[in-house]
């Protein structure tokens, strides 16, 4: 009985007999944050160019240390500044919702907001690891076949992303992730008066750390599309992370590898 009531559901819906089960909008925000972030702790390099009309204007180079919370999921992130000279061995960290700046020659540390501009047109909360699915709530909002940074069609998920707290970055994010593979192609970032602050494409993919990652992000101003800062990430490895770099009382301590 069972058996014949598939065939006559296969015989009036085709389709059917192909389908998988479908992933939630939350399923989908969670499987590119595993394509964007490894799942074990790591460092990497990041380089940020500032573009206006396509000429260089700023320059800044970051590494990052970042290790999942074993609570919340979330990433907890150390950044130090190693260029510009006037910022070497500056600091910032992430913990939970707490964005702090340390600053070794006054040797004070400075509560900062994720919102707040960093360099062109990135925030800081563009530059610590977030996992999206931990902090928005995501509804499908349809498929659609978009052009990427490489100029080629992807058919991907368009979902819309609604912040769960206001500590975040962005209050809401459009987010097209490749239906394919789960690769995020493109994210368009709010704020909370719905004003379009930012476009951003994600590209340059190669396998680092056991799996095809973005190594670029292009981020191009919401309302002047002249204005371009690019983020591209570089010397990826695995590593031992000590709990104590992710206390604010251990900043001043902070030696590095």
């Amino acid at each position: 009985m069972k058996r014949l009531l598939i065939l006559i559901l296969i015989a009036f819906f085709p389709g059917i007999s192909n389908a998988g089960p479908a992933k939630t909008a939350d399923e989908i925000v969670a499987a590119s944050d595993a394509v964007r972030n490894p799942g074990k702790p790591f460092s990497l390099s990041v380089s940020l160019l500032e573009y206006k009309e396509g000429s260089v204007q700023d320059k800044m180079l970051l590494t990052v240390y970042s290790k999942a919370d074993q609570n919340s999921g979330q990433y907890r992130s150390l950044i130090r500044f190693i260029e510009p000279p006037r910022d070497e061995n500056k600091l910032m960290l992430k913990n939970g919702n707490n964005l702090w700046f340390y600053d070794p020659e006054s040797k004070s540390s400075v509560r900062l907001s994720q919102q707040q501009r960093l360099m062109g047109q990135a925030s800081n909360g563009d530059v610590v690891t977030v996992n999206f699915h931990k902090d928005y709530k995501a509804k499908m909002e349809n498929e659609e076949t978009i052009t990427d940074a490489d100029r080629k069609q992807r058919k991907c998920y368009k979902l819309n992303m609604q912040a769960l707290n206001e500590t975040v970055t962005y209050y809401r994010i459009e987010y097209w992730v490749d239906m394919e593979n789960d690769q995020p192609v493109k994210g368009k970032f709010y704020s909370e008066s719905e004003r379009l602050l930012k476009i951003a494409y994600y590209r340059g993919y190669r396998e680092e750390l056991g799996k095809i990652r973005p190594t670029e992000v292009i981020i191009i101003d919401g309302v002047d599309n002249k204005l371009v800062t690019k983020m591209n990430y570089s010397h990826y490895q695995f590593q031992k992370i000590p709990e104590d770099w992710f206390q604010k009382e251990y900043l001043p301590r902070f030696k590095g590898e």
